[in-house]
């Protein structure tokens, strides 16, 4: 019985080493919160002055506040918890003045004295109307774009400008009305990416960009005639290649040479092979004029 029970505790064993053998681990480092979304906290120092001026009303009005709030702690987590969204952020204005920015998360705000509203931070995206712009050549072209962009400041951003969609479309629009007229059109083709890199957003990307129906057609001509001077191009050289190495052609090179050479001040004797050619005309003369050869 002591060696059943031990052979089968050691088939236990060797099974479940089998079973349990080394497998490869895989290490995934969990992503930080500065990686998810960065922190936008800070507090706003009030002014002293207007401080002392609406101390102990501002006081008693934060009493009272803090004490609904330790009254109804209880009963709001029960009957009605609220979720604070990641990829906001949560402006806390004091008696209608800004007083800080807190991050998601759960946030204490005296119900009397304090309101809170969110500000999106996550990257939104804005597609600027189609617009007719003319280059430095004098060439319109039609623009498609669209924009990429996120908020720094989120208390700049909402309190400071009433629609930040629409003036980041319009800057966007004066911005590449004055570039797309700096530029020629060959520019303007080839350096699309820079041209967007010249407006400060997050990202500016230029979708299409249309020609009208005549300036394609001139293109288009324009290319089919550089591609027909270059053909022509090719052929000319290529008879000129033939030419050159004919033998009239030879013998001009030849007789080129020899007039270099004379003009040259150096006393120099020469003596140079006759060409076959030259030679059988000299005898066709010689035996025309009934002399030897």
């Amino acid at each position: 019985m002591d060696t059943e029970a031990t052979t089968s505790t050691t088939n236990d064993k060797a099974s479940q080493t089998n079973y349990d053998g080394p497998q490869p681990l895989v290490n995934v480092a969990p992503p930080r919160q500065e990686g998810l979304q960065p922190s936008y906290a800070r507090i706003i120092q009030p002014n002293e002055k207007e401080e002392e001026q609406h101390r102990w009303y501002g006081a008693i009005i934060d009493t009272v506040g803090n004490i609904i709030g330790i009254l109804g702690v209880i009963s709001g987590c029960i009957c009605f918890p609220y979720s604070y969204r990641g990829g906001n952020m949560g402006l806390v204005s004091k008696f209608a003045r800004f007083s800080r920015v807190v991050d998601p998360g759960l946030v204490k705000v005296n119900t009397l004295s304090e309101k809170i509203f969110q500000i999106d931070v996550k990257i939104k995206i804005a597609e600027v109307p189609r617009q007719v712009r003319m280059t430095k050549d004098d060439i319109n072209l039609t623009l498609m774009s669209v924009i990429y962009y996120h908020i720094t400041s989120p208390h700049k951003a909402a309190f400071g400008i009433s629609d930040i969609r629409i003036s980041l479309v319009e800057r966007t629009q004066t911005t590449l009305h004055h570039v797309i007229g700096a530029c020629m059109l060959q520019n303007v083709i080839e350096r699309r990416g820079d041209i967007a890199q010249s407006i400060k957003v997050e990202s500016m990307l230029i979708k299409d960009i249309i020609f009208s129906q005549d300036l394609q057609d001139s293109l288009s001509m324009a290319a089919q005639s550089k591609r027909t001077g270059e053909a022509k191009v090719i052929s000319a050289r290529a008879e000129a290649a033939d030419i050159l190495s004919s033998a009239p052609a030879m013998q001009i090179r030849y007789f080129e040479a020899m007039q270099t050479m004379e003009r040259s001040a150096n006393n120099k004797v020469i003596f140079l092979p006759a060409p076959n050619q030259t030679m059988n005309n000299a005898l066709d003369v010689a035996e025309k004029n009934g002399e030897d050869p």
